[in-house]
Order: C-alpha cells, then structure tokens, then sequence
C-alpha cells in the first residue's frame, strides 16, 4: 500500500498551475516587459525583467536597483500564486515543475542584487528560502 504523505509531516510540494498564454508570448520572444503587462501575476516575465536587468554587461547600480524591483515583483506574485496553491509558507517547491521557475528565479535574483547592494539579511533570507524550496537550488 503506498501512502501520499510524508510521515515526517513535510507537506506535498506545492506545484503552480502552467499560463500557456504567457509561456507561449516568452517562448515566441515577446519583450519580457510586454509579457509581464499582459500578464502581471506570471513570475516567469518578471523573472526575464530581472535577469535581463541583473545581466547588462555595464552592471551599474541602476541596473541593480532595476533588477532589485522586478524580482520582488515577481517574488511576491509567486507568493500570491503559492499561497493559492495550498503553500502555507513552507515546504517543497521543486524547480523540476516548470511553473514554479518563475517564481525561484525571482528569488535567486532578489538575492543576488540584494548582495550587490550590501542588502545582506535579504539575501541571506531569500538564500535560506530557495533552500526550503529545494535545496538542489542551493549548494
């Protein structure tokens, strides 16, 4: 017989549901800015804001501070997102599931522009999140 629950009592990973619309418009690349204001709730289109802020090769603290703004966009849509999903703000949430990308993205930019802005509790508290979630995602 095969139980669906974890006997230490960790709860189910939490699994957000796919927005094929928005993963179509990325996928055919639309600007992540479009993406994001037709679909302001996805975290994957604010990830793609944040990375591409987060990556311009002249790294200025603006591109930072841009980078900053978008991801904890995107985090707190996510959040939203999770906590309809069932999340009660811990447990699982594997980036094996693809919807749940945008989401742990987000975090892992919050965190790194945290740190560059000397932000260090943040980063420190979105480093330990991303371990919750899943820590393959940390080392």
């Amino acid at each position: 017989m095969t139980h669906s629950h974890n006997l230490l009592g960790e709860p189910d990973p939490t699994l957000l549901p796919a927005n094929p619309e928005a993963d179509g418009e990325l996928a055919a690349g639309t600007p992540a800015a479009e993406v994001a204001a037709h679909h302001p709730t996805v975290s994957a289109a604010w990830a793609a804001l944040a990375e591409e802020a987060l990556n311009r090769t002249e790294r200025q603290l603006p591109d930072t501070i841009e980078a900053y703004a978008y991801a904890r966009t995107g985090y707190h849509r996510g959040l939203d997102a999770l906590r309809r999903n069932g999340w009660k703000g811990f447990g699982p949430v594997p980036w094996s599931h693809e919807p749940n990308r945008g989401f742990l993205r987000c975090v892992t930019v919050l965190a790194a522009a945290a740190g560059a802005i000397g932000e260090h509790d943040e980063q420190d508290r979105c480093t330990q999140l991303l371990r919750d979630c899943d820590p393959s995602l940390v080392p």
